[in-house]
């Protein structure tokens, strides 16, 4: 029996080069159990239940906030440096469905920290259920994966080397979860500073949380740190 070949799709093309931009970063991995029964409980309180990727996501930035080195990034123009964002902004994996084909495009969540809970769900719940090429960034990227190879070679690379523009096309931080379905991403990949991740919540709260961070910007312990501050945040999101 003979294989088939199956060109890329464009929607494939731009995760392809997310992931050869995400290899180039030399990246540690730390993980740690921590308890989100509080959060849970809180959730089953409410009608409308905020998704509780929109917990982690405001909670790892109100972190941020605290913790500096979460909100630097390497760059390469002019010269080799780290460079500080002002806030952070996340960039979380959504999957949807296009021409018949399952893709993940990345959700702009613009200052977390400093919006309400409910704001971030609902920026997050758009991402879901907009139309794919309603939302101008999904536009845009798909624009891009058209282009020839080298030149989305060259874009990628100024998107990611130019400080101001990078917090705006990549994001200070990723996002992306498969506890829902029972799993975990146990190496994160991304080109973000740091990539976080959890599994299946336990029945007694319990997770394990998977952080990926840029050895480049900042070491293990910083992110050990961040992960016991983010239960706490988590535990002050409930409240």
């Amino acid at each position: 029996m003979h294989g088939r070949s199956i060109p890329l799709t464009t929607a494939r093309t731009f995760v392809a080069d997310l992931s050869h931009a995400a290899w180039k970063v030399p990246q540690g991995v730390i993980m740690r159990s921590i308890n989100v029964s509080a959060v849970m409980a809180a959730r089953k309180r409410m009608d409308k239940k905020p998704p509780l990727t929109a917990y982690f996501v405001k909670a790892w930035a109100e972190v941020a906030r605290e913790l500096p080195e979460l909100r630097r990034t390497y760059v390469t123009l002019p010269w080799p440096r780290l460079y500080e964002h002002g806030t952070s902004i996340a960039s979380l994996m959504i999957e949807r469905e296009m021409q018949g084909e399952k893709v993940l495009f990345p959700a702009r969540i613009k200052s977390p920290a400093e919006r309400d809970l409910v704001e971030v769900a609902a920026d997050i719940e758009a991402a879901v259920t907009q139309p794919i090429m309603a939302i101008s960034r999904n536009r845009m990227s798909l624009r891009v994966s058209r282009l020839p190879l080298l030149v989305r070679r060259l874009i990628w690379w100024l998107a990611f080397n130019l400080p101001r523009q990078r917090q705006h096309y990549v994001g200070t931080f990723g996002v992306s979860v498969l506890g829902h379905l029972g799993t975990s991403i146990l190496y994160p990949v991304s080109p973000t500073t740091t990539f976080l991740s959890y599994g299946p919540i336990a029945p007694d709260g319990m997770v394990d949380i998977m952080v990926g961070f840029d050895h480049r910007v900042m070491d293990g312990a910083v992110v050990a740190i961040a992960i016991g501050l983010l239960e706490e945040k988590l535990k002050g999101l409930a409240a």
